[in-house]
């Protein structure tokens, strides 16, 4: 086998193996990513919650401040009571009595539902404040747990990049500038076996003379109908 072409095989395997490192940092940030998104959404809930609670006080001080208008009508309608000279003025202060009276009814049933909601949100607060303090006493072990992990796996990958840096300062430069070329459309499939006298890259049939010198692999080779670099495994020729 043509010794550049092998360099080249050799450099896309060192690029698979670099690239399988992504998958598993992600993995591995996905532990602390996860507990930090739920610290966060716990966050949010809190702040609606205590939003929520604001506006349902707001509610209930206008009702006070309603109902505390209503006495003091009931309180004024009473004193006029007594100053009524004719049958329609006791009549109409009657009326403005009941109505008064159906609206601090109202107004305390009211007051009573707000102080209701206002409490079962206080309750959801609570828990979720629970909820807030188990998980930050837990962030911390996982943090470390996440960054043994990272570590390990950087210490892996910086051994591949130096077994890459290596075969770099070998590869013949034309081909390797070929090889960047395709590699950054094709990716993980620059470099590609012949298999049944098909591309393993675009898996279209190769012509017999392409074939052949794929067998011979004297020269670098590349598929007539996607362009990636091909080779013939040792145990298939």
């Amino acid at each position: 086998m043509n010794q550049h072409l092998k360099q080249l095989i050799d450099l896309a395997e060192v690029d698979k193996e670099i690239d399988a490192f992504e998958p598993q940092i992600e993995e591995a940030n996905y532990k602390y990513e996860a507990a930090l998104a739920k610290k966060q959404s716990i966050d949010s809930d809190i702040e609606n919650l205590t939003n929520e609670i604001q506006a349902e006080e707001l509610k209930k001080q206008k009702n006070e401040l309603h109902l505390a208008e209503l006495s003091q009508k009931l309180e004024d309608n009473s004193k006029k009571s007594a100053e009524v000279k004719t049958e329609r003025e006791m009549k109409s202060l009657q009326l403005e009595e009941e109505i008064a009276k159906e609206q601090v009814t109202f107004a305390n049933e009211e007051i009573e539902r707000l102080e209701k909601v206002i409490g079962a949100k206080k309750e959801q607060i609570e828990a979720a404040q629970e909820s807030m303090q188990e998980l930050e006493s837990n962030l911390e072990s996982v943090k470390a747990e996440v960054d043994e992990k990272l570590k390990v796996i950087n210490e892996a990958r910086q051994e591949v990049f130096m077994k890459k840096e290596k075969l770099l300062s070998s590869v013949n430069q034309k081909g390797l500038s070929f090889y960047q070329k395709v590699r950054r459309w094709a990716k993980n499939t620059t470099v590609v076996t012949v298999e049944e006298q098909a591309c393993m890259g675009c898996h279209m049939l190769i012509n017999d003379k392409v074939y052949a010198d794929v067998i011979k692999g004297e020269e670098i080779t590349t598929c007539p109908h996607c362009g990636r670099i091909l080779y013939m495994e040792q145990n298939q020729e």
